[in-house]
């Protein structure tokens, strides 16, 4: 193999092989990876301007059996400090999130073995009843598993039941690396990398938008990254041709502070700035048929986030206005609306706001800032 070789692959929008992927990343000089992909973004997404978003992580529950290794968030059936958020604190947080400027909510929570179908339904009917504009970006591929190992039903029946109750899109959560090896080791309870793929493959049928996520940095290899990628690329070239399939892709680093990767197995997030550009840029390369690739700001900080707008990202996601599971692993930063646009200018890109579709939002007139601490 020979680097110009697979540039100009590359650069015709081709599919690369693991092997070829695995080569790009591991010798291409950085300079050289981060010009291939920000041509590849210059193509796909023309207009040359930032996406960046306004919403609320509002968790439904922190009840989880899955059990998984990364995670500090989750607490077990009857744990003095476990959860169901009631519809008085959703008002509470909606209201909240609308004075902000947002119209989304990322609504996830754990795998509650008590929580059916019904409620999850009804959550969100009740939700969209008082608050008809609010998006809802809901659970994720491990959550549809688990409800519908719950109802003994299929995955299509649950996402019609969710689709018809309010969900409006879904989200990349719980696909850590879909390599059954890793997800063995870090996330057990949680469905394996086919369940998971083929949930996502389901939605799409539905015409359901959806995005993908991949967490690195902990107990996988380089060429199990590669897999993951491939993967996910596949599923997206099986969708309907009318459907959106993946929206965006977002690669973010095992975040290991407290949790029992690192104090019971040694393993901690060793992912250093360049490296983390490396897989933004071949993710870029590696999935051509995916038109959005966001930063994660949220586990790598500004200045590394900026750096990857110049290397196959265009959109900067959200600003979070509540975030409970990764900062719970020590994701210590933060963004207003404000200061996420004057990021994206430093990094001489012109900011946008969007909705989950990626269709361009006017910032409201009647925005308030909302409090964080740095």
């Amino acid at each position: 193999m020979k680097l110009p070789d697979l540039y100009d692959k590359a650069l015709r929008f081709e599919a690369l092989s693991i092997e070829e992927g695995m080569f790009l990343f591991e010798q291409a000089p950085l300079t050289e990876l981060m010009f291939v992909a920000n041509e590849l973004r210059k193509k796909q997404v023309p207009h040359g301007k930032v996406t960046w978003q306004i919403d609320r992580n509002v968790n439904t529950t922190n009840v989880c059996i899955a059990n998984c290794k990364f995670c500090n968030f989750y607490r077990i059936p009857g744990h003095s400090e476990a959860y169901i958020t009631d519809m008085p604190t959703y008002r509470k947080k909606i209201s909240e999130t609308l004075k902000y400027g947002g119209d989304q909510l990322l609504l996830q929570g754990g795998h509650h073995p008590e929580l059916g179908l019904d409620f999850y339904v009804n959550t969100f009917r009740q939700i969209k009843q008082e608050f008809p504009t609010i998006k809802l970006h809901a659970l994720g591929p491990p959550e549809v598993a688990h409800i519908t190992k719950l109802e003994k039903s299929t995955h299509r029946e649950v996402l019609m039941a969710l689709k018809e109750a309010g969900l409006d899109s879904l989200p990349g959560a719980g696909a850590e690396i879909l390599v059954d090896r890793v997800r063995r080791l870090i996330s057990k309870g949680k469905c394996g990398a086919d369940e998971w793929l083929a949930i996502m493959h389901e939605a799409h049928k539905l015409n359901i938008t959806t995005s993908a996520t991949m967490m690195f940095g902990h107990v996988e290899t380089v060429r199990e990254r590669f897999e993951h990628l491939v993967k996910i690329r596949e599923v997206q070239a099986k969708k309907p041709e009318e459907a959106k399939g993946f929206l965006a892709f977002i690669a973010w680093t095992f975040q290991d502070v407290d949790t029992l990767l690192a104090k019971i197995r040694g393993v901690h997030n060793l992912v250093t700035a360049e490296e983390y550009i490396r897989m933004v840029a071949i993710s870029r390369i590696m999935l051509p048929n995916i038109k959005n690739i966001q930063a994660s700001w949220l586990t790598v900080g500004k200045q590394t986030a900026q750096v990857c707008l110049h290397a196959g990202a265009n959109d900067f996601g959200s600003i979070m206005i509540e975030e409970n599971v990764v900062s719970a692993a020590g994701a210590p930063h933060r963004f207003t609306y404000r200061s996420i646009q004057e990021a994206i200018r430093q990094a001489g890109f012109e900011p946008q706001l969007r909705n989950q579709q990626y269709e361009w939002r006017e910032i409201p007139e009647t925005i308030e800032e909302q409090v964080v601490n740095y």
